[in-house]
């Protein structure tokens, strides 16, 4: 058996809630710059802005980027207005202000997808996948963005074996260039365009060999860890099967019969999708990262300084546009050191007070940038140490940490981290010939591997034949982001993700016209953004397989609905319109393009 498939994966505009902005000065005194802006990453920023376009010192740079409205994205590269913006501060000797409307974001700021893929999946007798064969053309766009060249490449080719033991995967991408705005990371960057390509293949192997989708997946799950792929990953750990329960669970697939009968009497058509996907994030390790001509490290940087009275202010190379990084890692911060967590404060998104960091994208905040800030109090508490041990006169190996204490061990004796502070500070009672004082310390972290969230998502549509409209009766998903730090932060974050993978799959396509190259949908009026009544209350669930190689356990979850989500509509979509004839439908499935299809296979039905 070989099910093969054509697939479009539609291409898309991101719409950040805050359109890009910018303001530039310089300043004669001492010659340098300051750029406030809306970027996920000021140093990349900040980097190739003077070593690569301006060629000005970073010394005299400073990129500055506050509370920022959504990213996506869209605002990790270097674009020519910030850039020009620098560069005309210093010969108008005055600040320049420039803010994007929403027609200038459409035109001008980095698109998502756009791949045209054939695909294969061959299987032998018993529902085994053999091997699987991915031939894709994706567009970059005009002129080659920061990132393009590796979404189409190293984070989608190495992620088409999913969660299954295919033994044999060949992925050819051709990269072609194109009279458009260029391509480039959008929300899951390449594993959402991976894993619509599997999941459409094993949609499609499950209807020819018509084993249960849920089975099929079975027969092929992995579950003996680490696994190596045979596209370069060595998934390190996962659960796929638990994840798979838990989102049958939910969705009441053995109810599901029940509901299509009844709305079939209403003259409906019922359909029920999955979708098992796998991301990496945390993209590491650097020395990888070079070997496949990326010109830069992904390390993180974190600096936690210990004030006097114990208050703690954490400095991090990460950056937060939305995802709650000042209570997420404030909460590691106050659980490891045992302190308040309003004594916490986080800085992010500044050139001028943070050590150089890489930013937010792929998922990375708390795998990376947290596991730094772990390191960095790794080193608070061995200084601490030290200092209690001075203090109470015992030796550094009877001197235990816990719950804001130094305490010597089997005895009541004990200082706070308060105390342990002001002694760093005020060193009056302290250990001079070997320690220096002050508490404040550094740390970079460079992953070994990638972390690999992972999970099964479920969705069950209702189709109006009259009308080709599709309604989402209920979404499910289960997904495993290894430990959670705020349960209620990782729900958020997947509601936004399926809100953009279902707006995918049923509303958002960019068009430019043949002939003139013209942006066809360049407004909210032409182009469809999900709204709250086009999606359902999500049931969301979450398991636990930490992750093996940084000190959090953590996996990352800030891509998995957009992942997931497009391959579950899609495969729902193509479920429930299977009994009329329809074979094939491409993203969107608009009212118009499914209204279509039906008649379309009315029409070969009646031949």
């Amino acid at each position: 058996m070989e099910p093969k498939l054509d697939i479009v994966n539609n291409r898309l505009i991101p719409n950040a809630i805050e359109a890009r902005a910018a303001v530039a000065s310089y300043d004669r005194a001492d010659e340098g710059y300051t750029l406030y802006v809306t970027s996920q990453n000021p140093h990349v920023e900040r980097l190739l802005m003077t070593a690569f376009v301006l060629g000005l010192p970073e010394t005299k740079v400073r990129v500055i980027a506050p509370d920022v409205g959504g990213g996506f994205g869209s605002k990790i590269y270097l674009y020519p207005e910030e850039t020009a913006m620098v560069w005309a501060s210093k010969k108008v000797n005055r600040p320049i202000k420039w803010t994007a409307d929403r027609s200038e974001a459409f035109l001008s700021d980095a698109h998502g997808r756009d791949h045209v893929t054939h695909a294969e999946l061959a299987l032998d007798k018993d529902g085994k996948f053999l091997g699987m064969r991915v031939m894709t053309t994706a567009a970059m766009g005009a002129y080659l963005s920061t990132f393009a060249s590796c979404i189409p490449t190293i984070l989608y080719a190495t992620l088409l074996a999913g969660q299954y033991t295919t033994p044999a995967i060949y992925c050819e991408v051709t990269a072609v260039f194109t009279n458009t705005a260029p391509v480039d990371a959008y929300r899951g960057a390449g594993r959402p365009e991976a894993t619509y390509v599997v999941e459409r293949l094993v949609y499609a192997a499950a209807v020819e060999t018509g084993v249960a989708q849920d089975e099929l997946r079975r027969r092929n799950f992995i579950r003996n860890f680490p696994y190596q792929t045979p596209v370069a990953l060595l998934y390190d750990t996962g659960g796929y099967d638990a994840c798979l329960d838990e989102a049958m669970k939910m969705a009441d697939v053995q109810g599901f019969a029940a509901r299509k009968a009844d709305a079939a009497k209403r003259g409906k058509l019922r359909g029920l999708g999955y979708a098992s996907y796998i991301e990496a994030c945390g993209i590491a390790p650097s020395n990888i990262a070079g070997a496949l001509g990326a010109r830069a490290g992904l390390y993180e940087a974190g600096e936690v300084r210990v004030n006097p009275t114990g208050g703690v202010t954490v400095f991090t190379g990460s950056h937060s546009h939305g995802q709650g990084h000042e209570t997420t890692f404030s909460q590691i911060v106050a659980s490891r050191l045992g302190i308040p967590i309003e004594t916490v404060e986080i800085v992010h998104g500044d050139t001028g007070r943070v050590p150089f960091g890489m930013g937010t994208y792929g998922s990375r905040s708390l795998s990376v940038g947290g596991s730094a800030i772990m390191k960095a109090m790794d080193k608070i508490i061995a200084k601490g140490r030290k200092i209690a041990a001075h203090l109470l006169e015992a030796a550094e190996t009877d001197i235990e940490f816990k719950d804001g204490k130094f305490a010597v061990a089997g005895t009541d004796r004990s200082k706070t981290f308060a105390e342990v502070a002001l002694s760093a500070y005020v060193p009056h009672n302290y250990p001079l010939d070997k320690l220096e004082p002050g508490l404040d310390e550094t740390a970079f972290y460079d992953p070994t591997n990638f972390t690999f969230p992972a999970g099964t998502h479920i969705c069950e549509v209702e189709i109006d034949p009259e009308t080709g409209v599709v309604r989402i009766v209920n979404f499910s998903a289960c997904d495993d982001f290894g430990n959670i730090i705020n349960p209620m932060i990782v729900e958020g974050q997947v509601h936004g993700g399926l809100a953009q993978g279902i707006g995918q799959a049923l509303l958002e396509r960019c068009v430019y016209d043949k002939e003139s190259g013209q942006l066809l949908t360049g407004s909210y009026m032409d182009y469809a953004m999900p709204r709250s009544d086009d999606l359902p209350s999500f049931k969301v669930a979450t398991k636990v397989t930490p992750c093996t190689h940084n000190p959090l356990g953590a996996k990352g979850c800030g891509e998995a609905g957009a992942i997931g989500a497009p391959a579950a509509v899609m495969n729902a979509v193509h479920d429930a319109l299977s009994a009329s004839g329809v074979k094939y439908l491409d993203m969107p499935a608009t009212p118009h393009r499914v209204w279509q299809a039906l008649q379309t296979a009315k029409t070969s039905l009646r031949s």
